[in-house]
């Protein structure tokens, strides 16, 4: 994959470094729709579980679908990007997740495997959307302050991961969901009638969600947003040394992937968790406002970060939150009751600054590759898909509490990221950590 450049159309052009303050928060708008697009499949899981009667593992393809499209369309959305440009980037991720939300009406008719290739769809737009959102924010001020400007954008990611379980536990999950002996006691035809209606349930909230990302894609088709350039040539600045050659950045894209992988398996299963007896006793649509708070937690961390995080060092606010999140997760695993509620429920503070800290770490000093690492780490959010599957498998022979184990372990290498490259904010990483 090449480095991304601006697209020609834009005609006005802003070297990396200068404040663009307007064109920030146009981008901002983008953070937030991805934000309640992605946490919505935490509504999904459960109502779509109970429906078809789906283990675990196979509940969790959901996520495997979803964030499988990024391993699978980054690399053509950096070449897509590269020929033309952010803006229309943007206009072709929006139009596609909304194709991607539409098929979700026909998919209510067509059983598991249309939702499946729905959702695929849906994360193929937000790939693009990723893929040409992320670095745009990172060259859009100064480079010592990235990290606290992703940090923001990334808030608004998590107001609409709080919006999205709330809508969605109205719209999706307000209906009586009958229990597998409920179901296995009805007549064949009342079953079938059953889980039509209840796959119907997604229809109208996700036809919504299809005209609002239409609008947005109207939207950027007509403003200006400035042309990004960045400095200097590629080949001379870094001579031949292949991107792979960046330590920081390949331990970066692993810190993605272990990152996300956690945050989505602990709401992928949060619904579940909350259910047992042990922890919460709630129904699914109580649950669900728990979700929100789960995702609203990280919202306000990301706005206490934005701030924090003009003074203190990435890496080690990195660690800190890091290590914070194992020790909550093995409160949630041995606890009972509100202590493993609470516990669970407050890792989502603790995800607040990990994903922009570890971007726009990871971004650092590569200048015109910008767009190529992008790419990569982008590709790195396919964690999302394989983590959670890997704790299902361990949720249906262990038990749902001890595969929490798993998150634990994808926090503990974050921590690691945090520790190696613990530089101070305002100063590049060092040519050892090349």
């Amino acid at each position: 994959m090449e480095p991304i450049p601006s697209a020609p159309a834009m005609h006005q052009q802003h070297r990396a470094g200068e404040a663009t303050t307007g064109p920030l928060a146009v981008i901002t708008m983008l953070f937030f729709m991805w934000g309640l697009l992605t946490s919505l499949n935490d509504i999904l899981i459960p109502h779509l579980k109970a429906v078809y009667m789906l283990s675990y593992v196979q509940a969790m393809l959901v996520q495997f679908c979803f964030f499988g499209a990024y391993f699978l369309v980054s690399a053509a959305a950096g070449m897509l990007i590269k020929k033309i440009g952010y803006q229309h980037g943007v206009v072709v991720g929006l139009l596609a997740a909304a194709a991607g939300c539409a098929l979700f009406y026909p998919a209510a008719l067509g059983g598991y495997g249309l939702f499946l290739c729905a959702l695929f769809v849906l994360a193929s737009g937000v790939t693009v959307l990723q893929v040409a959102a992320n670095p745009y924010v990172t060259v859009l001020g100064d480079a010592r302050s990235a990290s606290s400007r992703l940090t923001l954008t990334q808030a608004f990611n998590s107001l609409g991961t709080t919006v999205g379980p709330l809508l969605g536990g109205v719209m999706i999950l307000s209906g009586t969901v009958l229990s597998a002996q409920q179901l296995a006691n009805m007549p064949s035809d009342a079953q079938a009638a059953y889980r039509t209606a209840q796959a119907a349930m997604v229809q109208i909230p996700y036809l919504m969600l299809a005209a609002v990302l239409v609008l947005l894609a109207v939207v950027f088709m007509v403003i200006r947003l400035p042309r990004i350039a960045h400095d200097g040539d590629p080949a001379r600045e870094h001579g031949n040394k292949s991107i792979l050659g960046y330590r920081h950045l390949v331990l970066g894209v692993g810190a993605i992937f272990l990152y996300v992988g956690g945050e989505v398996s602990i709401g992928s299963f949060l619904i579940n968790f909350l259910e047992d007896s042990r922890v919460a006793s709630l129904s699914q649509a109580d649950a669900a406002h728990y979700v929100s708070f789960y995702w609203g937690a990280a919202m306000v961390g990301r706005f206490i970060g934005f701030a924090a995080m003009r003074y203190i060092s990435p890496g080690k606010a990195l660690m800190f939150n890091a290590g914070c999140a194992v020790f909550l997760l093995l409160c949630a695993i041995l606890g009972r009751g509100h202590l493993a509620m609470w516990s669970i429920l407050l890792v989502g503070l603790c995800n607040s600054i990990m994903f922009p800290t570890i971007f726009s770490m990871a971004l650092r000093g590569l200048g015109v590759r910008t767009g190529q690492a992008s790419g990569l780490l982008c590709m790195g959010i396919v964690g999302g898909a394989l983590v959670p599957f890997a704790q299902g498998l361990l949720a249906d022979t262990i038990g749902l509490r001890a595969s929490y184990l798993v998150p634990v372990a994808c926090y503990v290498f974050v921590f690691y990221y945090g520790w190696k490259y613990a530089a101070p904010a305002t100063h590049p990483l060092r040519k050892s950590s090349h």
